[in-house]
Parts: C-alpha cells; structure tokens; sequence
C-alpha cells in the first residue's frame, strides 16, 4: 500500500527524478506533468492526493494552474506545494495566494520535501 499519488508539476527532468527517487522511497506514487497546463489536465484526470508545483514553466506558470486548479471543484481540495527557485520577499505570499498550501525552494533540501510532504499528509 502506498503512502499517497502525487502529481509533480516539473519542466526539468533531473529535479523532477530527484524528487521522485526520494519520494518513492518514502512509500509514495509520483506521477509528472511537464508544464502547468498538463499539471492542471492531469490533476483533473488522475485526482492525486497532492500536488508538487514548480512555479516556472512552459505552456502555463504555476501560479496560473494552481488557480485553475483551485477553481475546479474535482481538484479544488487537493493540498498543492510550491517547489521552486524563487525565493524572493513576497514569492512565498504570491504562492499561497494562488492556493498553494506550502513552499520549498529549489535547490531542494530532500529532507525539507519529505518533511513538507509528510506534513501535507498529515493535515488531509
């Protein structure tokens, strides 16, 4: 059994198989989407328990899915991470507006991912 689905939004390849490795050796499914517009198809189609979010992409920025994201009642609930490089005053608030339910920054610190994504979990 697993410990949860998590949909990683992530355009570069290498942060994504990171996350994923240690992700799944922490008894967690992952699954990606390569930029927001596939993150948000993807979020409405597979109904993941989490969703992982890097901020910028191709096609559709983050920010813009996690609010579509939000606006549709089948994915409206699902906990959502920010995972990205910007680390700026007001990044972190700007995410959360957009209806992220957490932060990390890139480059990521495995520890903190897990740790964040455990705490998702935890909450529902």
């Amino acid at each position: 059994m697993s410990a949860g689905r998590i949909l990683i939004v992530e355009d570069n390849m290498d942060t994504y198989e990171l996350m994923r490795f240690v992700l799944e050796r922490n008894g967690y499914i992952t699954f990606l989407a390569m930029n927001g517009r596939d993150g948000m198809n993807a979020a409405h189609k597979q109904k993941p328990d989490l969703i992982l979010m890097d901020l910028s992409m191709p096609e559709m920025d983050g920010l813009e899915a996690a609010r579509r994201i939000r606006k549709d009642p089948l994915t409206a609930s699902t906990p959502m991470i920010a995972v990205t490089a910007h680390a700026l005053p007001g990044d972190r608030q700007r995410a959360l507006d957009a209806g992220c339910s957490d932060y990390v920054t890139k480059p990521i610190d495995l520890a903190e991912l897990v740790e964040t994504v455990n705490r998702a979990f935890k909450r529902g």
